[in-house]
């Protein structure tokens, strides 16, 4: 990560705050705070020690999804479309810490017409060291799309379309 990029805190689109990755009203989730500089979206988190596997290591689950969860953000903010995983690789490099900070980055790695996207984000430790890096294919879908598949309320929708979503778009 560039230290002289200008990163500016992603603000949730939806008044619906319950999500496990990034919801700050979820007493049992993660809080993940998003950021961007325009190019990559980027978080820091603590995980707590009671996400643990087995020993003192945070669990595979629990890192799996603060990667999906950044490369998630970074379809929605980067590409400006509602997504869902298709795929997803995970490469576990180095073990984890609780309670340490850990550094999430997500890249668009390639657009794959209007409808998919191949994403890429990396996990690093406090030392900067890459503890796990995971690849995905994400499906790219329009605020149109999602309410007719039905598995996002309304207002999510609505309010998505306020943030991301031109009039003039064609999407609606």
């Amino acid at each position: 990560m560039s230290e002289s990029a200008e990163f500016v805190r992603l603000e949730s689109f939806s008044s619906d705050n319950s999500c496990f990755a990034c919801g700050s009203e979820n007493p049992f989730g993660l809080h993940m705070q998003l950021y961007s500089d325009g190019h990559i979206v980027m978080a820091r988190t603590v995980v707590p020690g009671h996400m643990c596997g087995w020993g003192n290591l945070v669990h595979g689950g629990i890192l799996t999804t603060l990667l999906d969860e950044t490369m998630s953000w970074a379809a929605i903010h980067l590409l400006k479309k509602l997504i869902l995983t298709r795929t997803m690789q995970v490469a576990f490099l180095l073990p984890v810490a609780p309670n340490t900070t850990v550094r999430t980055e997500g890249r668009i790695d390639r657009q794959i017409k209007n409808t998919e996207a191949l994403i890429s984000a990396s996990l690093y430790d406090e030392r900067d060291q890459e503890c796990v890096r995971a690849t995905g294919r994400f499906a790219l879908l329009s605020a149109k799309m999602m309410r007719r598949m039905k598995i996002m309320n309304d207002q999510t929708i609505a309010d998505f379309e306020k943030r991301y979503e031109r009039p003039d778009s064609g999407t609606r």
